[in-house]
């Protein structure tokens, strides 16, 4: 939150002008309603073995949609190895500051075992008012929300826009190396990156916290082939029995995770109602939370190791016999300001000192996502909290995010100077991403578009002054 006793940014906007922006995009909505629906429709998982034709497609159909909306250069930048990005600028007036927009048009999957109620590549408006279908929050929300941007500020956009619309974020990202080596295509004065959201429609927050994520596979050896469980069972030590009892180390009985020599911490911004999270995470009746310390605490600040995948005999296929290997993936969310290759060698290091019994141990590192805190003094995140503020006519939140944007730490890399703002319309309630019955309420797209024009022109009229 800003220091009350020091006001917001503000340009010569008034009142009015503000509500002069909300009336031009809500003029907007029908078309940015109509775009989001044709874009749900793609379904542009870039995931490894999907087909990449609809991904293809739904970077020409972004591509369009720039174009339509005013950014006459948007072209696809080719990422080598990788999907292509989507690229444009738009000029604005001599001297303002540069703004880079970043958004994805990739999408995670949506197999049917999920449980849609819906077809999830049909955009579909229920009756309360939500669009479903995959990507309707994340992140083709964040699409039409700079879309809507442009459109309301053109032709006299109050700074330069640039444009980075990524077709890898949900999968293994290409564009990481590729900024690093073109450093020049991203430097400006502030990042948006329209891939976050409220706790809850209608409540403005700005998140200033993003949790890393290391992972690893572990793979237990105890036998050079299976034994007969009856006959050497008791004497004979079993491969996934060892991996069990070293995952089972990765939490005290309170839930927390207990790695030694990986960060934790405390969060002092907004917490989570624990009613709302219940809800929205899908707890059944009689299940507890886990862990310690505040929700907010829990799933912002400290660490959190998640066992995703274990490769070992199905149910189906089951048999009397000693298993004579066994394979798990782990996954570790880092805290804001920890080193991620050291919370990894921590987590390594953990696990080969509690492997039972002699039992061989393979480690192999898959990923290091670096967390992210956001610095809130710069003039661009305090434009946006004070037209957030004047938009949702609310005090703004600060919160944290348990998910990881790993190109984030990278821009700033590229270009230390520039601001970072995160937000967008994935509300935490009922949004649902990356899971069944993901949605988006238009109304707070309708909010957050015309937030992000009020910044724009408060960030152009500051520096200007």
């Amino acid at each position: 939150m800003t220091d009350p006793q020091t006001p917001p940014p503000s340009s010569p906007a008034t009142p009015s002008d503000v509500t002069t922006v909300r009336d031009r995009v809500a003029g907007l909505m029908p078309g940015l309603v109509a775009d989001l629906q044709t874009l749900v429709g793609i379904p542009s998982v870039a995931f490894p073995g999907f087909p990449s034709e609809p991904v293809d497609a739904m970077a020409a159909a972004v591509v369009d949609l720039l174009q339509r909306s005013g950014a006459d250069d948007a072209h696809l930048l080719e990422i080598p190895g990788g999907y292509p990005a989507v690229y444009a600028t738009v000029p604005g007036p001599p001297g303002a500051p540069t703004v880079l927009l970043y958004a994805h048009y990739d999408v995670q999957p949506a197999p049917p075992e999920q449980g849609w109620d819906t077809d999830p590549w049909v955009a579909t408006t229920k009756d309360d008012g939500r669009i479903y279908g995959r990507g309707a929050a994340d992140d083709k929300s964040g699409l039409v929300i700079h879309a809507g941007t442009l459109q309301a500020l053109l032709p006299d956009p109050p700074v330069n826009i640039v444009l980075l619309i990524e077709g890898e974020e949900e999968t293994i990202s290409h564009l990481e190396e590729f900024v690093e080596a073109h450093p020049e295509l991203v430097q400006c004065d502030a990042f948006v990156i329209a891939d976050m959201g409220n706790q809850e429609v209608g409540r403005p927050a700005l998140t200033t916290a993003l949790r890393g994520d290391v992972s690893l596979t572990v793979t237990v050896r105890a036998l050079d082939h299976p034994v007969h469980s009856g006959l050497f069972g008791g004497a004979v030590p079993d491969a996934l029995i060892a991996l069990i009892r070293m995952l089972a180390t990765l939490h005290d009985d309170a839930g927390d995770t207990v790695v030694p020599g990986v960060s934790s911490g405390e969060w002092s911004g907004a917490d989570l109602d624990e009613a709302q999270l219940r809800d929205s995470a899908g707890l059944l009746d009689g299940v507890s939370f886990v862990g310690t310390g505040t929700l907010a605490s829990r799933l912002w600040a400290k660490p959190s190791a998640t066992v995703i995948g274990i490769d070992a005999p199905t149910v189906a296929h089951a048999s009397n016999v000693l298993i004579p290997q066994a394979t798990a993936k782990v996954s570790m969310r880092v805290v804001p300001g920890t080193d991620p290759d050291r919370d990894l060698d921590a987590l390594i290091a953990h696990l080969e000192s509690v492997a039972p019994w002699g039992v061989q141990v393979e480690i192999q590192r898959v990923k290091t996502g670096w967390p992210f805190a956001v610095d809130m003094d710069g003039a661009a995140v305090r434009a946006a909290e004070s037209a957030l503020v004047d938009v949702f006519d609310r005090e703004v939140e600060t919160i944290g995010s348990g998910g990881s944007i790993p190109l984030i730490n990278t821009l700033k890399q590229a270009c230390p100077r520039a601001d970072v703002i995160l937000w967008g319309a994935e509300d935490t309630a009922l949004a649902r991403i990356h899971a069944s019955n993901e949605s988006v309420d238009p109304a707070e797209i309708e909010r957050m578009v015309a937030a992000q024009v009020v910044a724009l022109q408060r960030l152009g009229a500051t520096v200007q002054e």
